[in-house]
């Protein structure tokens, strides 16, 4: 096969990838009814005791999620509202509604979206049920601040940490603690209610605390955890004085801490994770494996700064390109998690370009080898792209432009590289998230 043919392939195998992670079909696959049970992998519940059926979530992936769920409960949901990214493409629902907010910062539409929610669960008891749809975004997407907190108080400071390099359990820690519905709240508004959260993961490692910062889960983190992260990305002398007293508060008892383990309202909440990183990684193996290829699956919980890790994962590959492991071609390297970018230069780029453009640098000059990265959710930082695709010859093509890789590099101006070289991966939107996939093929 050319090198055209490898690099069709590993393009491809990333479209198997996203589609088994499209949650219409993880709902179905997951979600069954059988003899009036609920049942979702090993858990089971007796629908015949419920009053009502309330659909409710948030996150780039909910509205899939919740035409899946309509797929197999149909009329025994009784109401519903998932708040799902604006512009987001999602089939008819017939009984839960769709309410579009923005992300990933929130505006007043978040804050609507939750309050909305909110009045759904008023006035629950016993006999009801909760399904709680959840997946990344969440936290953008149902954002209430707490009370003397204005959103745009709450917002300068998650912009704040993100552009500092945070990452997401450190974002999550904060955003826990200035929100009502976060860090276990929205059970709060829910009891006594039985609450059954179906999760989508994009969190290394799967904390169902911190995935769109665990509305349904009980929270491990404190008051004090979230003002040592403010100080030491060195925000605290800069962020509004309300958010400043608000956590002060928090540390003295005077506003009542997020909800822990041991608290009751929690004896009813089941949450259930039905998709992560490691899923679509193994999908990725099973597809190269289908095809020829020699598969190895070395990680799914890569984390770091992205130049960084693009640079020993190019030194990896290169290693293995030059046989200096008992690999036999052609070989697929298939590696998830999710990095991070601390934002130095004025360009523009994402997470999965970075990494690229740092691992085209210690690739460079070797024939027979491909890697492209992706976030699972199309969209890569602040672009319209994926991720992008490299090989051997992307440094050289690039001076060839008349570009300067280190210096685009150097200005995390990585979108701007591969757009000059046709080598961004643009998916659009996939209305799903578990994190991101790294697939290299050497032949």
């Amino acid at each position: 096969m050319s090198e055209h043919e490898f690099r069709k392939m590993l393009l491809n195998v990333l479209n198997v990838v996203l589609d088994s992670v499209n949650p219409i079909n993880l709902v179905k696959n997951n979600v069954k009814v059988i003899d009036n049970r609920l049942v979702v992998q090993d858990f089971v519940l007796d629908l015949s005791g419920f009053r009502k059926i309330l659909v409710v979530g948030a996150g780039k992936a909910v509205g899939g999620m919740a035409y899946g769920l309509e797929g197999v409960l149909g009329n025994k949901i009784s109401d519903g509202l998932v708040i799902v990214p604006r512009g987001s493409k999602i089939p008819p629902l017939k009984r839960v509604k769709v309410f579009e907010a923005s992300h990933p910062i929130p505006d007043h539409s978040s804050v609507s979206g939750a309050k909305m929610i909110l009045e759904l669960l008023k006035s629950l008891n016993e006999n009801d049920l909760v399904i709680v749809l959840i997946s990344g975004g969440g936290s953008a997407l149902m954002s209430l601040p707490v009370d003397g907190i204005t959103l745009e108080d709450k917002s300068m400071v998650i912009k704040s940490l993100m552009l500092r390099g945070a990452n997401i359990v450190e974002l999550n820690t904060v955003r826990k603690h200035l929100s009502q519905v976060k860090g276990g709240q929205l059970v709060r508004h829910a009891y006594p209610a039985t609450v059954v959260s179906l999760i989508i993961s994009d969190v290394v490692g799967n904390p169902i605390d911190v995935i769109a910062s665990g509305p349904t889960a009980p929270d491990s983190t404190t008051f004090d955890d979230a003002i040592n992260i403010l100080k030491r990305y060195a925000l605290w002398e800069s962020i509004s004085e309300r958010v400043k007293d608000f956590l002060i508060r928090g540390v003295k008892g005077e506003v009542p801490e997020t909800p822990k383990s041991d608290d009751p309202i929690f004896k009813r909440v089941h949450n259930i994770i039905i998709a992560d990183n490691s899923f679509a990684c193994r999908v990725a193996v099973r597809e190269l494996e289908r095809l020829g290829i020699n598969a190895v699956y070395l990680s799914s919980s890569v984390e770091g700064e992205a130049r960084y890790v693009g640079s020993v994962i190019g030194d990896i590959i290169k290693g293995i390109v030059r046989g200096e492991t008992n690999f036999n071609k052609p070989i697929g390297i298939v590696i998830g998690g999710e990095t991070t970018v601390t934002v130095r230069g004025s360009g523009i780029g994402g997470r999965n370009q970075e990494l690229c453009l740092s691992a085209a640098f210690r690739i460079r000059g070797l024939r027979n080898v491909i890697i492209a990265s992706i976030g699972t959710d199309g969209i890569d930082g602040m672009t319209d792209a994926a991720g992008a695709i490299v090989d051997g010859s992307t440094i050289d093509r690039g001076i060839a432009k008349g570009l300067d890789p280190f210096k685009y590099l150097e200005n995390n101006d990585s979108y701007s590289f591969f757009k000059a070289l046709d080598d961004l991966i643009i998916t659009g939107p996939t209305g799903t998230n578990v994190n991101d996939i790294l697939i290299s093929i050497i032949f």
